[in-house]
């Protein structure tokens, strides 16, 4: 019916402006396009055009139906199949041998989790409709591509060698304008991208190293209460962000900032009243894209947050597998990985959502430049050119598609840039003290006795916390041999941490042979000092590197230390000797040989302070006894501070300490201690069976 009604208006008016005409139309006007008006005309309003308005309308909604689902199911679809992939890793990870984590370094695996996993999750369903479109356009323009690359190719090719054979006379007559013209696209790429690449680059590699060098540094108390998982996220997404994506955001950015601005100088040229208009436009503009941005930010930063637990519940995964497979609770595990992985993409969501909103908006902004560029168009006809009015309406219906993409890019950037607020925030976090001191009068030989004092020296791990050492004060001399023993928490590894200054002082000092500690740089104070630690550290490399990591040593030095140490033998049977491959925290090795190694790297060090954090601790009695052994000979001439876990250990010690609640209640060598049945020692050693 609308379509018969529309043929009836159309054929009256028709009718009507024909029988109205003047003569002269008749004149000029042959018949039979006038009758044509009334019968092909008039046939195609009746017939064809109502039928192909039919089938026209439908096959849109068809075209636009099958996009969103296609593009429902395709995201859907991925999402699924992340989902699963994530779960048969984590399934994979858990029942994997033991070997395979011997192996593989730690980070190679956590890199399946955090990169692989977010590729599949976020860019995944875009790379698959990219990849389905391509297939397409690929084979229809796979001979002309082909073709057009190779003529490019060879034709930047035959013009410079051309170039640089012509004779003189040639640039005598050919302006050089016309010559570097050739090369301008080349140069234009040179002189865009390049500069900003290397810019972002350089700006990357800058804030990755301040990061690094910041985590390196920074006090004790901050691992404490940041969770690791925090850290890797630093380190794995937000130093992709800066390599891979905002070189591509920032360039994307500048070239949609200038062509609006061209694509509105030109529209202003072409319809002066336009620059009225552009003042209101811009304001409805920029609040759109503050909104969004304010929102699109707390959304990334949410987002960021809730992934960093999933890096730190699959590293302490990995570290307890053996734990979780005795007690048979992988699926406790996989489950709790699965809530973490739905966590992150609930803060995920929102943010596709606020996608969708700024897109509405932007469009209604575009739209609205588009209808004022062709409303004064159509208002100052009598007056522009047709030409002019043709390129102002062109232009604006180009500039909505930038528009879009240039407030993309500007929240792509802010958004993007938390990634460097999150680097930042380490890079300004409180720092430890100063490695090096400039002024540093402290002679090479430091300490050349080795006694160490504590006077009234008092210690907690951060501020707020309570204490854990309250005012001890005792004097070491130089090459004596001190036990340190207490219950559990009375205060023995803190003692530790505060002689190499890990933890700094809370009131009183430390002084080693006539120097308080507090004055001097830590590298300048921990190189003097030695520590074996409970549990031995080892590095991924070889055996030399973890003996003697500044390579200071001769391989006779290192022999000999080895020897000592009782792993000669040991390491004369490996294949590679002392170039042995280490995996990482040496788990290719036995808990004992890398306790050993920490003493053969003690004995390089050739400090005259010696620190046995429970070094023997970990380990079985005959490595406990070699150990020992090795101390009494090779340390007879160091201080030598040794926190006990074992008191047969300490029974030939010439003082012992005994520590409870962060307080010194006794402090005499061991003989006279078990004299007196009710001193603290005397309890602790008949506990242990040596009384």
């Amino acid at each position: 019916m609308g379509s018969i009604q529309a043929t009836r208006i159309l054929h009256q008016r028709l009718l009507e402006g024909i029988l109205r005409s003047g003569m002269t139309f008749f004149d000029t006007t042959p018949r039979g396009r006038i009758i044509a008006r009334f019968s092909n005309d008039i046939n195609t309003l009746d017939f064809n055009l109502p039928m192909n308005i039919k089938n026209f309308i439908p096959t849109v909604l068809r075209v636009c139906v099958a996009r969103v689902a296609f593009d429902i199911t395709l995201f859907l679809g991925c999402w699924a199949a992340a989902v699963r992939v994530h779960k048969l890793l984590l399934t994979n990870v858990l029942h994997l041998p033991m070997d395979f984590f011997d192996t593989t370094p730690i980070g190679r695996i956590l890199q399946r989790f955090s990169k692989d996993v977010d590729v599949l999750d976020v860019k995944l369903p875009g790379l698959l409709l990219d990849w389905i479109i391509s297939i397409f356009s690929f084979f229809c323009d796979l001979p002309p591509q082909f073709g057009t690359l190779r003529a490019a190719k060879l034709m930047h090719a035959a013009l410079l060698q051309a170039v640089l054979r012509l004779p003189l006379s040639f640039f005598d007559i050919t302006p050089t304008g016309r010559i570097l013209g050739r090369f301008s696209k080349d140069i234009d790429v040179m002189d865009t991208e390049l500069p900003n690449t290397l810019g972002t680059w350089r700006a990357a590699k800058h804030l990755h190293a301040t990061l690094l060098q910041a985590v390196l540094r920074l006090p004790n108390a901050f691992f404490d209460i940041t969770p690791t998982g925090r850290i890797l996220g630093r380190f794995s997404k937000d130093v992709d962000i800066l390599d891979n994506t905002l070189p591509i955001t920032v360039s994307e950015l500048n070239y949609c900032f200038f062509e609006v601005v061209a694509t509105l100088v030109v529209i202003s040229i072409s319809t002066p009243i336009f620059a009225a208009v552009i003042v209101p436009i811009g304001i409805l503009y920029y609040a759109v894209q503050r909104f969004y941005v304010a929102t699109s930010r707390q959304l990334k930063r949410l987002e960021s947050v809730s992934r960093s637990p999933i890096y730190s519940h699959f590293g302490e995964t990995i570290q307890g597998v053996q734990t979780i497979r005795a007690y048979n609770v992988q699926d406790r595990f996989i489950k709790e990985s699965d809530e973490k992985v739905d966590g992150n993409q609930l803060c995920y969501c929102p943010s596709i959502i606020a996608n969708r909103w700024l897109a509405v908006r932007l469009e209604m902004v575009g739209n609205l430049i588009i209808l004022f560029a062709a409303l004064f168009a159509v208002l100052g006809r009598e007056s522009m050119n047709a030409g002019l009015v043709g390129l102002s309406v062109s232009y604006a219906l180009q500039i909505t598609q930038t528009l879009n993409w240039l407030v993309r890019m500007t929240s792509d950037v802010e958004t993007n840039i938390v990634a460097v607020e999150r680097i930042k925030e380490y890079g300004e976090t409180k720092q430890e003290a100063a490695w090096e001191l400039p002024n540093s009068t402290l002679p090479r030989d430091w300490p050349e006795q080795g006694m160490v004092e504590f006077r009234d020296f008092q210690v907690r791990y951060r501020e707020g916390l309570e204490l854990v050492l309250r005012g001890i004060s005792f004097t070491v001399k130089g090459g004596e041999k001190v036990g340190i023993v207490g219950r559990t928490g009375a205060g023995k590894s803190s003692l530790t941490l505060a002689l190499f200054r890990i933890i700094e002082s809370a009131g009183g000092s430390i002084v080693i042979d006539g120097q308080d500690i507090s004055q001097l740089g830590l590298h300048s104070l921990r190189s003097r000092l030695t520590i074996i630690p409970q549990d031995p550290v080892l590095f991924s490399g070889t055996l030399r590197i973890n003996l003697d990591p500044f390579n200071a040593q001769s391989d006779d030095d290192i022999w000999k230390a080895l020897e000592h140490a009782h792993l000669k033998s040991f390491v004369k049977g490996l294949t590679a000797g002392i170039n042995h491959e280490v995996t990482e925290g040496g788990e290719n090795l036995s808990v004992g040989q890398r306790q050993l190694i920490c003493l053969a790297r003690a004995l390089l060090r050739k400090t005259k302070v010696l620190i046995l954090d429970e070094a023997t601790a970990a380990v079985d009695l005959e490595t406990d006894d070699l150990i020992q052994r090795t101390i009494r000979t090779e340390f007879k001439d160091c201080t030598v501070l040794t926190i006990a876990h074992r008191l047969n250990t300490i029974m030939d010690s010439d003082k012992v300490i005994v520590l409870d609640k962060g307080q010194i209640v006794e402090f005499a060598p061991p003989t006279e201690l078990l004299q007196s049945k009710n001193s603290a020692f005397y309890s602790m050693a008949k506990d242990a069976g040596l009384v």
